[in-house]
């Protein structure tokens, strides 16, 4: 593995442990095991650093995403196949976490790929809402850009409860709450 890979990877972990404010350059290079120089031979600074860190992230959770919604099954099961899936619910979403930093707030580049990440989730869950209600196995009551963006707020959410708790049973609790409520517009 090369000297950029290894950063990149450094800060893909460090961002998903401390966030961008709680990760600095130091850290990213110790982790990677590299100088400084290395570290700005690839990168002009840290932000150009965390882009493509936190793009990589972002690639991966949608990845593992469409993977659970394009499984075989019912939409229905589809979805519950990504609200289910195993994850690691007490260390957060690696893409989500960023949302309350803000210096990542603050720079609409960081900003930016964070709003491309959730965007294109909503659109991939809505699409299967559609797909779904159109085949009617969903009732025409169900407002596919509506519950897509519940959808993602539970998962979202859910993080935020089961870190608070300690816990990933606030997780499970939302992500079958979610199921439930979707159920209201099966037909």
């Amino acid at each position: 593995m090369d000297t950029a890979e290894r950063l990149i990877r450094s800060a893909q972990q460090l961002l998903w442990e401390r966030g961008y404010v709680g990760t600095s350059p130091k850290a990213i290079q110790q982790l990677a095991e590299a100088g400084q120089g290395s570290m700005y031979h690839h990168f002009t600074g840290k932000q150009d650093l965390a882009f493509q860190a936190i793009r990589r992230n972002a690639e991966q959770l949608c990845s593992e995403a469409d993977e659970r919604l394009s499984t075989p099954g019912t939409f229905y099961e589809r979805i519950a196949a990504y609200l289910l899936r195993e994850r690691d619910v007490l260390r957060g979403c690696r893409v989500g976490r960023l949302a309350a930093d803000p210096d990542v707030l603050a720079s609409p580049v960081l900003r930016g790929l964070l709003d491309e990440t959730f965007i294109w989730l909503n659109g991939r869950i809505e699409e299967l809402l559609v797909e779904g209600r159109e085949c009617g196995e969903f009732s025409e009551a169900l407002v596919p850009s509506d519950v897509a963006c519940a959808i993602t707020a539970v998962v979202q959410g859910g993080y935020v409860l089961a870190m608070s708790a300690a816990s990933p049973e606030p997780f499970e609790r939302a992500a079958r709450g979610a199921l439930n409520l979707l159920t209201a517009y099966t037909t």
